[in-house]
């Protein structure tokens, strides 16, 4: 019996101190925080030796109640002769002052071993708080773009609890396992055939454990699992209240939730039940050791108590101190095994085999000199999917504007994501200044970037702190002038608290078009080599779309302009207009050029003219 405990355990441990991510910054953490783990285990070391003692103490003090006042007749000789002229009442209470003092110093230890355990857990619940975020944002777009908010959000919240109970569970695991070798061994020097009960208690109490340990660890694994899909199904319903409210489908996403949250209620339930039967067997059992160890002890010693009281009540007292403790260290299995479907979900988000990351490193960017270049480049956006580029060559000067056009699924929005970096090109390359783009160091040329798409992000801040997002040492003086080129200063100063107005959730409170106006703000704020308008007037009303354009012809000249067009009359001062279908350039010329000739481009202008007329 004693094997297959032994072998279970060694099971256990493998299992939980595998090699993982996050044991892996569990262990990197405990090198660092080196003292903290010394002073934790020599707190548990003494703590348990302290409970040890507390037991000889009680043993010597029930002895000399029950010798008739005949303290030289202790079973260990020195302590008799030292406590022989002293009157009984006088060694029980100085054995019970021993006794409370033990105790005080184990407490004392239990709440250093305690406090070093929280420290070093709270280093490591920042630390993988951290690390998590970092590793997330280290993703490539394509990677990170596989993920639901609501996962990446319950990847962050569930992995520091996972850790934090990781840590303290195992330190209560090591000191239940410290205590519970203290109780054996004195139960083997009160009398080794009694242990038996003792070691059918252990038995006991392993094999409901070890029933119950896969079932808790599943039931874990499916809480996980249903948790991420709802924190994903709860922010995707958040995201889409304007949508929800339109369609009339408030109760349609209500009964979603609600149907999810019956199965995690089922879950719980179902684990409940799992981790409520071990503690009412395991209080029930120690009853049942005592009954048959007094029994025992009775029919064969005989009714001499005075022989029997002795280690009987130290034994039924390591007996029940030893129970609770096997109580708790199934318990802490159990806990790690609910705990694994949470430190699994940590795992695997930090797990890098299956992950796709930003390249690093590579020459700095600076400014652009004289042209950006496609030369040959295809996209796919997977392997099995249809090239969404294919072959594509042409060239962009310094300065000039450039316009893309083109049905839905043609590929100009694939083109930005290529320049702004989001993605590699899967055939070909993108030459800046005759320099592969892949080449340069990634971070140095997004910074160079201002990109104003249709779908415009805005923080819940003030129009402030959008505006210099990322930037610093920006004057109030040069904010107002982004601000003012992109047609924004009006509304802006209309507001009751001018540039310090909170705007809220994705800048809700603004228009559509004062939220494009600040975004392009954004994007002149930070001076960009390469400015990329990806339809950003296409969702917008006509006054809106005008002053829109009217910010955009200013700073024509100023930089190198990439522009994204539904509507025609937005670019025909453009330099160059590509005209795409189906990933391939099929026109390309200035607009007196493209009208000139049968084609795409005449198509699309003679019906959006006709629509203007109507």
């Amino acid at each position: 019996m004693a094997v297959e405990f032994l072998a279970s355990l060694q099971r256990q441990l493998h299992r939980v101190l595998a090699s993982t991510p996050a044991t892996q910054l569990i262990s990197r953490t405990a090198r660092s925080q080196w003292r903290l783990i010394v002073v934790s285990a020599l707190s548990a070391v003494v703590a348990a030796f302290s409970e040890g003692l507390t037991l000889a103490i009680i043993f010597l003090l029930v002895d000399v109640l029950t010798g008739a006042g005949n303290s030289g007749d202790l079973p260990w000789p020195w302590i008799g002769s030292w406590l022989a002229p002293l009157p009984v009442p006088l060694v029980a209470t100085l054995f019970m002052a021993l006794a409370v003092l033990a105790q005080g110093i184990q407490s004392l230890m239990r709440y250093a071993n305690k406090v070093c355990v929280g420290y070093f857990a709270a280093r490591c619940r920042s630390r993988i708080t951290a690390l998590i975020h970092r590793h997330v944002l280290s993703f490539n777009f394509s990677c990170a773009s596989h993920y639901k908010v609501g996962e990446l959000t319950t990847f962050s919240s569930s992995g520091p609890a996972a850790v934090q109970v990781q840590i303290e569970t195992l330190s209560d695991l090591a000191v239940g396992l410290l205590m519970a070798l203290v109780y054996l061994f004195v139960l083997l020097r009160i009398s080794p055939w009694l242990l038996l009960a003792a070691a059918l208690l252990a038995a006991g109490i392993t094999t409901l454990q070890k029933v119950l340990e896969p079932r808790v660890r599943a039931g874990s694994h499916r809480q996980v699992d249903i948790n991420k899909a709802i924190t994903a199904r709860v922010i995707e319903d958040y995201q889409a209240l304007r949508l929800l409210h339109s369609s009339g489908h408030l109760e349609l996403a209500d009964l979603r939730l609600q149907s999810l949250m019956g199965e995690m209620e089922a879950a719980f339930r179902a684990q409940v039940r799992r981790l409520s039967l071990l503690e009412p067997v395991a209080s029930f059992l120690p009853i049942l050791a005592v009954a048959v160890i007094v029994s025992l002890s009775l029919i064969l010693l005989g009714l001499q108590a005075d022989q029997v009281l002795p280690g009987l009540v130290t034994f039924v007292l390591a007996l029940q101190r030893l129970n609770v403790r096997l109580g708790g260290l199934a318990n802490s299995w159990n806990a790690l095994a609910e705990n694994s479907g949470r430190l699994a979900l940590t795992d695997q988000i930090l797990s890098r085999s299956d992950k796709q990351f930003r390249r690093v490193g590579g020459l700095c960017f600076t400014r652009l000199i004289r042209q950006i270049r496609f030369d040959e480049v295809s996209l796919r956006y997977g392997k099995d999917q249809k090239a969404a580029l294919s072959q594509l060559s042409f060239s962009v000067q310094r300065g000039q504007t450039l316009a893309l056009v083109g049905p839905s699924g043609a590929g100009k929005s694939s083109i930005a994501d290529l320049l702004v970096g989001l993605y590699d090109p899967s055939e070909g390359q993108i030459l800046v200044d005759d320099l592969p783009l892949s080449d340069l160091d990634l971070p140095s040329w997004q910074q160079r970037l201002g990109v104003v798409s249709q779908d415009t992000f805005l923080f819940n801040a003030s129009i402030n702190e959008n505006l210099c997002f990322g930037l610093e040492g920006v004057s109030q003086k040069q904010v107002e002038l982004a601000a003012a080129q992109a047609q924004a200063a009006g509304f802006i100063e209309a507001l009751p608290d001018g540039y310090n107005t909170l705007i809220g959730e994705r800048g809700y409170r603004l228009s559509g078009g004062q939220r494009q106006r600040l975004s392009l703000a954004r994007a002149l704020l930070r001076d960009p080599e390469l400015l990329i308008l990806d339809e950003a007037t296409s969702a917008l009303d006509s006054e809106s779309e005008r002053l829109v354009q009217q910010a955009i012809q200013q700073v024509e000249g100023q930089c190198t302009v990439l522009v994204i067009a539904h509507r025609l009359s937005t670019i025909i001062n453009s330099d160059q207009i590509i005209v795409l279908d189906g990933g391939r350039i099929i026109q390309r010329g200035s607009h007196q050029q493209l009208l000139a000739v049968e084609g795409m481009y005449q198509g699309l202008w003679q019906q959006q003219s006709k629509a203007a007329v109507l």
